[in-house]
Parts: C-alpha cells; sequence; structure tokens
C-alpha cells in the first residue's frame, strides 16, 4: 500500500505543477484526476455469421437495426444487422469513385428515419432511407459540403436543417452547417494553453485537436474528446454553457513539421455518446512510442470507458478485458456494445451496473 500511495502522491504533485507553472488554460476550464467508482467489466462475445471486417470503427443501433461501419471496407463502408441478434442483413455505401460511391467513411447518425453518413474524401453527406420492404437502403439525399469547411472528419445532427461538424482551421472549433452544406456560422475556440501554437500555427493546432462529438438533443448537451492527450469539452446548447475537463495526459502534444502537426504524446479518446443520463467515451492512454515498440500480434483501440456527469464530472471508470474503439451505450437495458478490431468476431457486449451519480 505504502508503494501505491506514494505512486499516488507523485501522480498529484506532477498533476497540480503542470496546471499551476505558467499553464493558463481558459476559465471555464477544469482538471480531474482520478474517478469516484473504478469497476472492471468482461466482454461477451456476439458470434456473427458472415466475415465482412477489416476495421470496424462505429456500431449504432437504432430498434430492430444495428449499423456497424468500417473505416477499411473492402467492398462497402456499412453493415446492417437484425438486433438484436446480429443477423447480417446488407451492406452499403459502396466503395468507390463513381459518384454513387463513397471514397471514405467517418461516421454515421440516425435521425427522422435517415441514416446519414459522412465521405470525408468528397466532402459530402449522404442520406440513406430503407426501401419499402426494409431489406435494402436506398441512397436519397446529397449534401454537398461548403468549400470553406476544411476536411471534415466528424459530424453531428443538431436538427432538421442544422449540422455539426467540428472546426479544422484552427480559427474556430464547431462549424453549424445547414441542410443544403452552406457554412452558417462557426463558434467556439481551441481551448489551448499553448500560446504559441495559438499564435502561429491554429491549423496543426487544430489537427491536433482533433475531437469526436456526439450531441443529445433531448438534453441540448454536445460533447467532443480529443484523439490526443485527454480532453472533453461539454457544450450545453441550451443555456449556452461551456465546460472544459482535462484529465491527467493533459492537452494533446504535437510538433509542427511543414506546417502539420505531427502527435508526440498519447492517443486519447476514439469515441464518445451522450445519453439521457451521462457522457461515455472510450479511452486509450497509451504513449505514441509503447504502440509503436509493440511486438506482433499488435493490439489496437482502448481499454478504458470514461463515464462522467452532463456537466462533466468524473463518474465511473470502466476497465475492459479487451481492447475497444467504438460504442453503443443502452443506458435502459444497461449494455454498452463496443467493436473490437484486434478479433475476428469483433461485436462484443459489456453489461454494466447502475452508477451513482453526484
Amino acid at each position: 500500500m505504502g508503494d501505491i500511495a506514494l505512486k499516488l502522491s507523485i501522480s498529484l504533485l506532477c498533476f497540480f505543477f503542470f496546471f499551476s507553472c505558467g499553464t493558463q488554460y481558459p476559465k471555464d476550464t477544469l482538471s480531474y484526476i482520478d474517478f469516484p467508482q473504478e469497476r472492471e467489466l468482461k466482454a461477451q462475445v456476439v458470434t456473427l455469421d458472415t466475415a465482412l471486417f477489416r476495421y470496424p470503427f462505429r456500431v449504432r443501433i437504432k430498434g430492430d437495426k444495428a449499423i456497424v461501419m468500417d473505416l477499411h471496407g473492402i467492398d462497402h463502408y456499412y453493415h446492417v444487422f437484425q438486433y438484436p441478434g446480429f443477423k447480417y442483413l446488407e451492406s452499403f455505401g459502396k466503395r468507390g469513385d463513381s459518384p454513387e460511391e463513397m471514397l471514405s467513411a467517418e461516421n454515421v447518425r440516425y435521425k427522422d428515419g435517415i441514416i446519414w453518413t459522412l465521405d470525408t474524401n468528397k466532402s459530402q453527406l449522404n442520406g440513406f432511407v430503407f426501401s419499402s420492404s426494409g431489406d435494402s437502403l436506398l441512397r436519397k439525399e446529397v449534401v454537398a459540403l461548403d468549400k470553406s469547411l476544411l476536411r471534415p472528419l466528424d459530424f453531428a445532427i443538431y436538427n432538421d436543417s442544422t449540422f455539426i461538424i467540428p472546426d479544422y482551421s484552427g480559427e474556430n472549433r464547431l462549424c453549424w452547417v445547414s441542410r443544403g452544406g452552406q457554412m452558417i456560422e462557426s463558434s467556439g475556440v481551441i481551448p489551448s494553453a499553448n500560446k504559441e501554437a495559438l499564435a502561429t500555427a491554429r491549423p496543426a493546432l487544430a489537427q491536433a485537436w482533433r475531437s469526436f462529438i456526439d450531441y443529445n438533443p433531448d438534453n441540448g448537451v454536445l460533447a467532443a474528446v480529443t484523439q490526443l492527450g485527454e480532453v472533453l469539452e461539454i457544450y450545453n446548447l441550451k443555456d449556452s454553457s461551456h465546460v472544459v475537463r482535462i484529465g491527467p495526459c493533459g492537452e494533446p502534444e504535437f510538433k509542427v513539421s511543414e506546417g502539420y502537426g505531427i502527435p508526440t504524446g498519447i492517443m486519447g479518446f476514439s469515441d464518445v455518446q451522450v445519453t439521457e443520463r451521462a457522457i461515455y467515451a472510450v479511452f486509450h492512454g497509451r504513449t505514441f512510442k509503447e504502440i509503436t515498440k509493440q511486438k506482433a500480434p499488435t493490439i489496437d483501440g482502448g481499454r478504458y470507458i470514461y463515464v462522467f456527469s452532463l456537466q462533466g464530472e468524473p463518474l465511473c471508470k470502466y476497465t475492459l478485458d479487451r481492447y475497444i474503439y467504438g460504442i453503443h451505450v443502452d443506458e435502459e437495458k444497461k449494455i454498452i456494445t463496443a467493436t473490437d478490431v484486434n478479433n475476428d468476431q469483433p461485436i462484443v457486449e459489456f453489461r454494466i451496473g447502475p452508477l451513482h451519480h453526484t
């Protein structure tokens, strides 16, 4: 116990040193050290009846359908399954460079019967709907994004007429885009203490601060988590409040090379979901040095799911028995469905218990 206490004391000292020695964060920035609850979760593997995936990155579930997005899909980027049970139904989002095909895939969202996908390389959003028979998907809508948007890498749906897309120019944090693809406005700033980068290298800083986002229209909370470092931002779009939470690993670390931000610190978060009651985020926490020194077979993903209140208070840290990338949280059924890129059976489920909100 003495060694544990000593290590904890050292980590606390280092953390407070980091926040006090000349590091000036915006006034709405708060730190967190640990979580009041810590639990271990064991995965239950979902057996699939077909082999489809190269890199299952995202999973979305709505009603009796589950969609799994394959980041490096060979023929298609998206695969539809019956839920629960995960019986394969069909694939869509054909890979290719024709007008009807996709060059890349970043995320997938449901809204009012439409399944929206983002093709970064074509800079467009695609809206798909199920056929009347319910056994195939048809592309209903194509939204060509405003050319002022610099390489859109994620999106959320604000309402019937507006999308939210992270800003990678470095000038702002979020872009508000119309259903027609036009830029409406941009808002927010990168909450970095790196004054030099803010002054001279904003595009590189924006690359390092790449974030995954999610929005829940019922409570008006939008969350953004950084792919590098350990930063959670919470925007309450109903009362216009904004909170930044920085964990022990700090903000994204990088060096500038030929105008680009090259990561030098840790892999941070890889997915986030805002539910009715909390914010769930997959956290990696491994340094790039550690990742590059792995011996075969290499492991990819994060072993932790962090849970925060809608105000950003840390609630629970789940330690998993495997590494995952994307999640779908069903608070009512107390099931987290996740993607595991390291295994031939890449869909797993974790059973969670009730959380004690502070």
